[in-house]
């Protein structure tokens, strides 16, 4: 079972699915969150005893014990009796956590913290939002505190003041900055002699238009200093100063994409409720040109949402998040937590509205929740998905019902063996769009048809489907569409007999345009998924280069990243602790991937679960529901599984 542990609030622990692992009592927690704390580093019982106990009585060496054995049980419910523990290691006369780091929000957030120095402003902007998100306020806020836990709580609140400052000053570079003067003022007002936060608050004042103020509070803030740190001048807020007193054009970025997108929406209308329903609307005719307009059009829709609710009119939030409908062709959500956020949202607007809302509003807000709830086995998303359906249908709104298809498509990877489903959907989409001249739509349906082909193996059927999508988007003006459908030409480029360097070169070259894509899950981790694949075409071990980013994708990796360093023992440990891929575009993918790894290691229980995974698929390609990658016939695969697979 995949064991997620969240310390940066109380601490809770929860399944790949979100259900909460009871793991006891505040001291059986507070021994889980010593763990964390280490790093992955074993600490010796001597050491626990001392911090779980001011003055540890003559029993606290067995209690300490007992507790390691309780959350084994508790983390690791199918391990069998009297074998060896994969999440709590004993090591010597201690215990090491061995859950992946990905695995721990505490880690996560460093990680990605680290991650973000060197990286590009609006990757940073994207990445440390998704992280600061995660804090549900003091770390380990459940527990008392102790000489082991109070360091560790200032140590991470040290990361959190980064993060909000790093995040700040990319948003700032990309001239994003006036929304953050709340944040950044209660950052600077409490913790006065962070020199940083006060040139943050004042660039932040300076592309709000109120350079007055920022010069004010760049002199507050250095007689603030003077006073209470003795700090005569401060490099970074004399240069500020002289910054904007001769408006130097770097702290005020040319016009982005989301302020065009503002300023459009403000020239339409300047009541609430049309100037938010069209700010929605205006993000989703942005959406469609996919990249960076991507990005920025979530951003201006989930702020519409976001203000809508604020007034408390549930027709008003209704109609500000029915606005943008813009098809969705990747079941990995583009953010996370934005999405989680909208589904939240539309769900407290459904209920507030209640049964007497307008069935058009109610299916909208259905098909919302189907779109944006994906990558999981939620069955109420599903069943949202076909009421919206059913809905629609009824109303007889191919409008509304396009969405509504949308949703069905992207719900169907709930369950694996949904090719032929997905080929109906397409095929209705065409036709239905065809008909209403709904283009973005048609679109969609063609790509849907690319993936059912490749995951058939039916290349001539995609092609056709490949030209007719690209006639359509160089018409509408749709550039992510040419992305898709060179990935596509690649991967057909690697089923037949060419030479590995040069598709190597090829994915690459898919690579770098999808680099600015706006689709997580397709940006970080495609290109070493696709390499991972030739290389099994070609029996050669996996690729281990520094510099690629696995991305998302790096679990399923790991164990084969381990056997072509040499290192089997850490290979089994990797596999012993792969999670179970999520219903998305790259189940069957991912499954594929383990199937080779428990055939290298000649593990039975991995072979049996890969072999039951991709049953269903049988007659498909591996991975070739993507259209982007193939990890060759299933077929093939179940029959290499077959000597290892435990028969029941």
């Amino acid at each position: 079972m995949e064991i997620l542990v969240k310390v940066l609030g109380p601490i809770e622990v929860t399944d790949a699915e979100g259900r909460p692992v009871p793991v006891g009592s505040r001291r059986r927690r507070e021994l889980l969150g010593r763990l964390v704390a280490a790093g992955g580093r074993a600490v010796p019982l001597p050491v626990l005893l001392d911090d779980l106990w001011e003055d540890p009585p003559p029993a606290a060496a067995g209690t300490v014990r007992t507790f390691v054995a309780e959350l084994r049980r508790a983390l690791e419910p199918d391990r069998p009796p009297r074998t060896r523990s994969h999440t709590i290691e004993t090591v010597g006369t201690g215990y090491a956590l061995r859950i992946p780091r990905a695995h721990v929000d505490a880690h996560r957030f460093e990680d990605t913290l680290r991650a973000t120095h060197e990286a590009p402003s609006s990757q940073t902007a994207r990445a440390l939002s998704e992280a600061l998100s995660w804090w549900r306020g003091e770390p380990y806020a459940d527990l008392d505190a102790s000489p082991w836990l109070t360091p560790e709580r200032a140590r991470l609140a040290e990361l959190h003041r980064q993060a909000v400052e790093l995040r700040a000053r990319a948003l700032l570079d990309l001239g994003r900055g006036a929304p953050l003067l709340p944040e950044l003022e209660a950052l600077a007002t409490a913790h006065p002699w962070r020199e940083h936060a006060w040139v943050l608050v004042a660039h932040a004042l300076y592309q709000a238009g109120r350079q007055v103020d920022a010069l004010a509070s760049l002199r507050d803030a250095r007689a603030r200093l003077l006073d209470r740190f003795g700090l005569e001048s401060a490099d970074g807020l004399d240069r500020l100063e002289r910054d904007i007193l001769r408006h130097a054009p770097h702290l005020t970025p040319a016009p982005r994409d989301e302020d065009r997108l503002r300023l459009l929406t403000r020239t339409e209308a300047t009541g609430t409720y049309t100037r938010l329903r069209s700010m929605s609307t205006v993000a989703g005719a942005a959406a469609v040109t996919g990249g960076t307009n991507l990005i920025l059009a979530q951003e201006q829709r989930a702020a519409a949402v976001a203000e809508a609710e604020r007034t408390e009119d549930p027709v008003l939030t209704a109609r500000v998040i029915a606005a943008y409908d813009v098809p969705t062709i990747w079941t990995r959500a583009d953010d996370p937590g934005r999405s989680e956020a909208l589904v939240a949202t539309t769900r407290r607007t459904l209920d507030r509205l209640g049964p007497g809302a307008p069935p058009v509003l109610r299916a909208r807000l259905l098909a919302t929740i189907g779109l944006e709830h994906r990558g999981t086995r939620d069955r109420w998303a599903l069943e949202a998905s076909t009421e919206a359906e059913r809905l629609a249908r009824d109303l007889q709104d191919p409008g509304v019902l396009v969405l509504a298809l949308n949703a069905r498509f992207v719900q169907s990877f709930q369950r694996p063996g949904r090719t032929g489903e997905r080929d109906v959907i397409a095929g209705e989409l065409i036709d239905l769009s065809a008909r209403h001249d709904l283009p973005m739509f048609e679109i969609l349906g063609h790509l849907i048809k690319i993936q059912v082909g490749a995951a058939r193996g039916d290349n001539e059927t995609a092609r056709r489907h490949v030209v007719a999508a690209g006639r359509l988007a160089a018409m509408h003006e749709t550039p992510l569409v040419d992305v898709l459908t060179a990935a596509f030409r690649t991967m057909q480029l690697a089923e037949r007999p060419a030479d590995p360097a040069e598709v190597a070169h090829a994915y690459r070259a898919v690579a770098t345009d999808l680099a600015g894509a706006g689709m997580p899950g397709v940006e970080a981790g495609i290109l070493p998924l696709a390499l991972l694949s030739l290389r099994m075409r070609h029996q050669r071990p996996a690729p281990t280069d520094p510099a690629l980013d696995w991305g998302p994708y790096r679990p399923w990796a790991q164990p084969l990243l381990d056997l072509a360093d040499g290192d089997v023992t850490a290979a089994r440990r990797a596999a012993a602790i792969l999670p179970r891929p999520p219903a998305d575009h790259l189940y069957d993918a991912l499954w594929a991937v383990s199937a080779h790894t428990a055939i290298l290691l000649q593990d039975a229980s991995l072979a049996t679960q890969a072999h039951d995974a991709l049953s269903p698929l049988r007659g498909e390609i591996a991975g070739g529901t993507t259209a982007m990658i193939g990890f060759g016939p299933v077929n093939d695969i179940l029959a290499a599984l077959d000597q290892y697979v435990v028969r029941r």
